[in-house]
């Protein structure tokens, strides 16, 4: 989900550019979607990890999984935020020169998620199943 929520920000940074309020806002819809829908699959498993027993208690491979992993989803949670707020302020004022940039900074962060993401799903899931 947040791998393909980076391509819809991008599509989102280039109406932006191009002036186009509409496709722009759009677009921040879809990423807006895809965060929450990683979110609640985080959310599902850390439910499902604890319900099974697997919890952050138990060693400390799952005490750094729940703290890697959760805390790239509170940086989502709050790239969510971010988005919404974004998005409320295009609604009101347009493409205006400080949307523009609130965006590219918002792009920025965004973006550097899915860097970390990367990082944490290759050590934490492929090397945690070796």
């Amino acid at each position: 989900f947040l791998l393909l929520s980076s391509l819809t920000f991008g599509f989102a940074m280039l109406s932006t550019l191009a002036g186009r309020q509409g496709p722009a806002m759009m677009w921040l819809g879809a990423t807006l979607v895809l965060g929450l829908a990683f979110l609640a699959v985080e959310i599902y498993e850390f439910h499902h990890l604890i319900h099974l027993g697997t919890g952050p208690q138990r060693s400390a491979f799952l005490s750094s999984f729940f703290a890697l992993v959760g805390t790239h989803g509170l940086h989502v949670a709050f790239g969510c935020l971010w988005l919404v707020t974004l998005m409320v302020q295009i609604t009101r004022h347009g493409l205006t020169g400080a949307n523009i940039r609130r965006m590219t900074c918002l792009s920025m962060f965004w973006h550097f998620l899915d860097v970390i993401w990367i990082g944490v799903f290759t050590f934490v899931y492929l090397l945690g199943m070796i």
